[in-house]
This record gives structure tokens, C-alpha cells and sequence, in this order.
């Protein structure tokens, strides 16, 4: 069995494992064994703890590793013990970054004809969703907790899961420049339907956490508020506050049980489910991640049974690696000389420009000193200091970027962002798709400019279907895709699982991004 599989590697460009550490050194079918007869090989070893330190042989289990990466922690309620998501998550987020990282590996392998070991951690890779509150000690900031419904952040409640007449929704209340707007037009919805008076209504909703950091908003006044937006939330249906949130643009999702999802509007818009054929019998499978204008995904063959592609190991093992190199290029990191100009904000599109700036190409962050970053306004703090060049979470998305203010609303603005566009290969954007239209700034007004652009689009629902244009964060994205029905205590309200969409996506933006990059390398297009 090992000579079939040497035989194989010796084709192949990609090897995936997941044995326990050593195992296939042991059996010399590990990393320096293998590809010493395939020097291109990227062989990608996805384990717990990594293949080494002193956790590397631990055993391991999606209970244990959700514990150790710091993310079960934030999960449940605070008067209880702490919760894992209550389907497997840790070989998920690893499996997606071993995706990225193979990806990446391949686009280095253009430039030194040389493969190389993608080893990837589950408990690190988990690590993203802790939205780098494991960076509070580091920093010198109070410790992030878990709070029944919510989160705590430097001590200010804030509750994410909202009890409606049939069910639960998530709302995000929050405020600054970027949320604020959202927050004050949800209390001008509940002072017209007569659940508070003029003055709540009126609160300084952009400057309202400084308000509330500094004492002149004591934190009784804040509770008081948020009781009278739960007591309203209260009486509407879910149908009836997604209604609204659509038409008054309030940050405002229901959260889906798994047949919600089954069911959905959105996905039946967006054509997402997908049926193939297997043994005679229809199977209902999830489809593309992304979409993709020029190369669309599908699912080809259904899963196969053991066992079943047998007979074509002879042809399988005459396949010769092609490996495509690009002169003078040696030596440089994987992306070196990629542009990107980056209009994402917050955690789920800056995730994934970030990690383009980590493997070395120039990352050109947008923003607007009247509409900064929200990650901004978010901690950890540094020193346990608020401030918009304190927040530990904008530092570890925007690093390794340049930074440059831009008023997009401006012609002068927007002359300088199209400037950007024809300098740049990628331009990333995580606005609900009427922002960029509205600014003239959609992929075929872009494309216009630079034909060869790549332009990957990451929204709460995508870019098309009835909720397209619903703006949001990840925790309402988490609700929406089902994980806080799935998490907490069978005998209370479903537990709150932070922005959890927002940990998840990058590793696929990433993906799509390079796999865009592959075609167009090929292609010119």
C-alpha cells in the first residue's frame, strides 16, 4: 500500500493528512521522505496543536480544542459553565485554513519551483474567533467575558440575543460613526410606535460609548434604555422586524433554525442548494461559497464510495507535475508585487486583505475621517485605553496595510479611489451592495476602468437575492446562518456565539481571491 501511494505523491502537486503527529514519519511517508521525490509536493498536515511543541502528541477532540483555543470561553451564559458551538467547528476552520495555505503555497511554488509544508494548528486556526480578545493580556486590557447574551467589553453589556413575540433575533445596538446612524433609527421607529419618550429618542447615539466610558451616561440610564428596546422587540414577529429592517436599514436579523435555512428565500434566490445524483436517489448538497463571475463553482461527482476509482490508479500515477514558473522571481514571498486596495471594514473582509499583506503584497486600506473603521471603536485596548489608535483588533486586522482617508462621497474622493483602481489588481469591498452603486463603484463601473481588475465582494447576504441589501456585522450573519440555535442550554434562550460568520468567511475570500488570481494568470482575464 505505501508503494501505491509513493507512486501517487510522485504525480501529484498537493498532498492533505490528518494522522496523529509522527505517524507517517514512522511509515516513511512523511513530509522529508516524500518529497525528496517530488520536490514541488505541498504536502498540508492539519492536526490539534501542530506537528510540534509540547502539545503536538496531546489527544485531542473538537470539545478540547474548542477549550483550548480561548473561543469556548466567550460561549454561554456567565452564570454557567462555558459552552462549545453545538456542532463541530475546530477541523472546519482548520480544514478552510488549510485550504488558503495550500493555495498560497502553490502560488509560491510559481516563483522557487519548490513545494513545502503547510503544517496548520486546529486550536490555532479556532484562535480567530475569539475577534482578538486573545490578545487582552498582551495588551493590558481587562479580559473579554462571556455574558448571558451578549458580550462584555471593558466592562459596557452588550446584549446580542433579543427575545421577539415568536422567537429570537439578533440586534446589533451599538454606536460611532458607522453604527450610530443604525441605532438612532431604530429609536425613531420605537418613539413613532410610542415606546419612549422624545429624549431617549434624541441621545447622542454616535458619541454614546465616550458617554458611557467617561460616567456623564450613568450605566442605569443605559440599562433603562436597553429595556425599552427589548420590551418593544418583544412585541413584533421576526417577519415583522426583518420587514422593517429592510425598509428602515436597521441592523436587525432573525435567527434561523436549521429549516429556516433549508427554506430560505435568499438561498433559493441565489440558487444555493444543490441536487446531484448518487445510486439512483437525489442528494440535496450545499453549493458554491462564492460566486464567480468568469469561473463558477459546482459540485462535479457526488462523494465517492470506497473504493470506487480503483481502475484509474495506473493513469493517475503516469501524471506528471506541471509546474508553470515565473522568471526572476525567486526568493520573494508568495504575493510580493500583488496590489490590493482595500475598502473592507471591521473583521471578516480586513481578515482576509490582512492575510494577503502577510504573504507580501501591498495592501492600501480605505477610510474616511468622518466614517472611520468601526474595528476602531472595538477593544481589546491598549493599555485599557479607548481610543480610535488604541484598539488591539484594528492593529491585528489592518497590519502590515498602508492607510489613506478618502471622502467617497466626494467627486474628489472618489477621483482618487478610481485612480487606486487602475494601480490595482484586487479591490476588496464588504459594503451592502448599494454602497459601492451608489458611488459608482460597482464591478462593472470598475471594470471599465481597469478590464484586468479582480474584485471580490464580501456582504452579509451577498450581492444579489431579497436581504442583498441588508447591511450587518457577523454576529447578525452567525444568527442568520444558524449557530445560535445550535448553542447554549436546552432550558434557556440560545446562547450568544459572538461575530462567528466573521471568522469563518476570510478563509474562503481568501480562497476565492487566489483561485481569481490562478485564472487570471492563465487567462488575462
Amino acid at each position: 500500500g505505501r508503494e501505491r501511494v509513493r507512486a501517487l505523491v510522485a504525480s501529484a502537486d498537493v498532498l492533505l493528512e490528518s494522522f496523529d503527529v509522527g505517524y507517517l514519519d514512522g511509515i516513511g511517508l512523511g513530509y522529508e521522505a516524500l518529497s525528496a521525490g517530488n520536490p514541488g509536493l505541498v504536502y498540508a498536515s492539519i492536526t490539534p496543536f501542530g506537528t510540534d511543541g509540547p502539545k503536538a502528541g496531546y489527544a485531542a477532540s473538537d470539545l478540547t480544542i474548542a477549550a483550548s483555543s480561548g473561543e469556548m470561553a466567550l460561549t454561554g451564559d456567565d452564570d454557567r459553565a462555558p459552552v462549545r458551538i453545538g456542532v463541530p467547528q475546530a477541523g472546519a476552520h482548520a480544514g478552510a485554513v488549510a485550504a488558503q495555505g495550500v493555495l498560497v503555497a502553490l502560488r509560491a511554488r510559481k516563483r522557487s519551483g519548490l513545494g513545502q509544508l503547510v503544517d496548520v494548528s486546529a486550536q490555532t486556526a479556532l484562535m480567530a474567533a475569539t475577534q482578538s480578545s486573545i490578545l487582552s493580556a498582551a495588551v493590558g486590557d481587562a479580559d473579554t467575558v462571556r455574558f448571558t447574551g451578549g458580550v462584555s467589553l471593558s466592562g459596557l453589556p452588550i446584549p446580542l440575543v433579543w427575545r421577539a413575540s415568536d422567537g429570537f433575533v439578533s440586534l446589533t445596538f451599538l454606536f460611532g460613526a458607522a453604527i450610530g446612524p443604525f441605532s438612532r433609527r431604530l429609536m425613531e421607529w420605537i418613539e413613532e410606535a410610542g415606546g419612549c419618550d422624545e429624549a431617549t429618542r434624541d441621545k447622542d447615539w454616535l458619541n454614546y460609548t465616550q458617554l458611557l466610558m467617561s460616567g456623564e451616561e450613568p450605566p442605569a440610564e443605559y440599562q433603562r434604555v436597553l429595556g425599552v428596546v427589548g420590551a418593544f422587540l418583544a412585541t413584533k414577529t421576526k417577519a415583522e422586524l426583518l420587514e422593517e429592517a429592510m425598509s428602515r436599514r436597521l441592523l436587525i436579523v432573525p435567527m434561523s433554525s436549521i429549516g429556516d435555512l433549508h427554506d430560505s428565500i435568499q438561498f433559493a434566490d441565489r440558487d444555493y442548494w444543490w441536487d446531484v445524483e448518487r445510486e439512483g436517489r437525489s442528494v440535496r448538497f450545499p453549493g458554491a461559497f462564492a460566486r464567480m463571475s468568469a469561473t463558477p463553482l459546482e459540485v462535479g461527482e457526488p462523494a465517492p464510495s470506497v473504493g470506487q476509482h480503483d481502475g484509474e490508479y495506473e493513469a493517475a500515477v503516469e501524471r506528471v507535475p506541471q509546474i508553470e514558473r515565473i522568471e526572476g522571481a525567486e526568493g520573494a514571498l508568495p504575493l510580493s508585487g500583488l496590489k490590493v486596495l482595500d475598502f473592507m471594514w471591521v473583521v471578516a473582509g480586513p481578515t482576509a486583505t490582512r492575510v494577503m499583506a502577510d504573504h507580501g503584497a501591498t495592501v492600501v486600506k480605505v477610510e474616511s475621517t468622518t466614517r472611520v473603521d468601526t474595528a476602531r471603536g472595538l477593544g481589546p485596548w491598549v493599555g485599557g485605553t479607548p481610543g480610535p489608535e488604541q484598539s488591539a483588533l484594528y492593529q491585528n486586522m489592518s497590519a502590515g496595510k498602508l492607510g489613506l482617508t478618502l471622502d467617497l462621497a466626494s467627486e474628489a474622493g472618489r477621483a482618487v479611489a478610481l485612480d487606486l483602481v487602475r494601480w490595482a489588481d484586487v479591490v476588496g469591498e464588504s459594503f451592502s451592495p448599494r454602497a459601492m452603486r451608489a458611488w459608482g463603484m460597482d464591478y462593472e463601473s470598475l471594470r471599465a476602468v481597469n478590464p484586468g481588475l479582480i474584485m471580490v465582494s464580501s456582504s452579509l447576504f451577498g450581492q444579489s437575492g431579497p436581504y442583498s441589501d441588508i447591511a450587518g456585522f457577523g454576529t447578525m450573519g452567525a444568527a442568520a446562518a444558524g449557530f445560535n440555535v445550535v448553542t447554549g442550554w436546552a432550558d434557556r434562550n440560545p446562547a450568544m456565539v459572538a461575530a462567528y460568520s466573521d471568522y469563518v468567511a476570510p478563509r474562503f475570500t481568501v480562497a476565492a481571491i487566489l483561485a481569481a488570481l490562478e485564472h487570471r494568470d492563465r487567462t488575462g482575464e
